[in-house]
């Protein structure tokens, strides 16, 4: 009897000292661990904010890069799949340098061997892409660690601070961008900029996008719509000719939603240049974002994604280069085209282009640019 008193006692006192010791771990619904995120980078400290709404979205972002991480949206048949490439930890994001979910700045897309003028004066960006600058030089915006403003339920703004001359670019510009997720399925994104000297601004999201939430499968199957009558056409070092050109008979005509592995397909210069599409159309929306400048769609899952944006262009990227090399959530592998990238935006080289609509901000004026993403089912 004292035996059996005496081991209960000891069970006792050792329950409470694990439980006492025990960290409980609240995973997100896609599966991430909010831990894996906090760490310290460049002096800030990062981690993983999560939004929900009442039909049980989720979206995961972390301050690092101002990355969506995860999005979690039901399919046909009522379950939750995880629609967005990424990693499991800050660690992986450093480890595997990648434009993965990241908000880009300053300047989304490629600058012509990365030089540009604002008012007589010639600025050097670097050189990180056959010979121009993309997305914002070695250490853009996806590399940088946002402060985080506000963090609700549904909504987080983040912003960054800019510095003149960072990364060759002009002007102390204090940039922010703010997710707001609705009832409706939607995920807002609000982008502002103000700087003290002219500079040149083109935010973008470039989440690449998986409606079947299995990245070991390509996108051949899914049906791509694009509201664009023309396209800016690229040379073999995927940089604009500056040309606008009709989409009528090429590869790239998606005015209605078409099998994107059919296109992939065809033999086509456009193409071969850009290793696939990797190219920037010229919205017939021209503004007005009311009205769907593109969508997708798996009829394997039935998600169906449509952008909305007041952006005059969409840059729309096949996941061309991804070989099977990285290793993303859950330790899958991402394949060749297993994603689809929609980078709403200025068009390419626009700084160059003073015929293209401008990129330009100056003191006492204020940079916006607004992209939906909207989720829905076809059964």
């Amino acid at each position: 009897m004292n035996n059996l008193l005496a081991l209960s006692i000891f069970a006792s006192l050792t329950l409470m000292s694990c439980t006492g010791n025990h960290k409980e771990v609240h995973m997100t619904d896609s599966g991430l661990n909010p831990e894996n995120f906090k760490t310290t980078v460049d002096g800030k400290e990062t981690g993983l904010y999560t939004l929900k709404n009442k039909n049980d979205m989720e979206v995961c972002v972390t301050n690092f890069g101002g990355r969506i991480v995860s999005i979690m949206v039901p399919d046909k048949y009522g379950n939750m799949r995880d629609v967005v490439l990424g990693f499991d930890s800050i660690k992986d994001y450093i480890d595997n340098p990648s434009d993965f979910g990241a908000t880009i700045g300053r300047y989304a897309n490629r600058i012509n061997k990365g030089d540009f003028s604002i008012d007589g004066v010639k600025y050097q960006l670097p050189q990180n892409n056959f010979g121009h600058c993309l997305h914002g030089g070695f250490k853009g915006f996806q590399y940088v660690v946002f402060d985080v403003i506000k963090a609700s339920d549904n909504e987080i703004k983040l912003t960054y601070m800019a510095k003149d001359m960072e990364e060759g670019f002009p002007g102390n510009t204090n940039c922010s961008v703010t997710m707001t997720l609705t009832d409706e399925n939607s995920l807002k994104l609000n982008y502002e900029a103000e700087t003290d000297k002219p500079t040149i601004i083109n935010m973008t999201n470039h989440s690449y996008f998986n409606l079947d939430g299995e990245p070991e499968k390509g996108n051949s199957d899914y049906l791509l719509m694009v509201n664009a009558s023309n396209y800016t056409p690229v040379d073999s070092t995927f940089m604009t000719t500056g040309e606008i050109l009709s989409v009528e008979g090429t590869a790239l005509d998606f005015r209605k939603p078409t099998r994107l592995g059919d296109q992939l397909s065809k033999k086509s210069e456009q193409l071969k240049n850009g290793h696939g599409i990797d190219h920037n159309w010229v919205l017939d929306t021209k503004g007005d974002i009311n009205e769907a400048c593109a969508s997708l769609e798996s009829p394997n899952s039935g998600i169906k994604l449509e952008v909305f944006t007041d952006e005059p262009g969409i840059q729309i990227y096949t996941g061309n280069f991804l070989d099977g090399t990285q290793t993303g959530k859950n330790g899958i592998r991402y394949n060749f085209r297993a994603s689809v990238c929609l980078e709403t935006q200025k068009y390419p080289d626009t700084p160059n282009k003073p015929e293209w609509p401008s990129c330009i901000l100056r003191p006492g004026e204020k940079y916006t640019s607004n992209t939906i993403f909207k989720f829905s089912v076809n059964k």
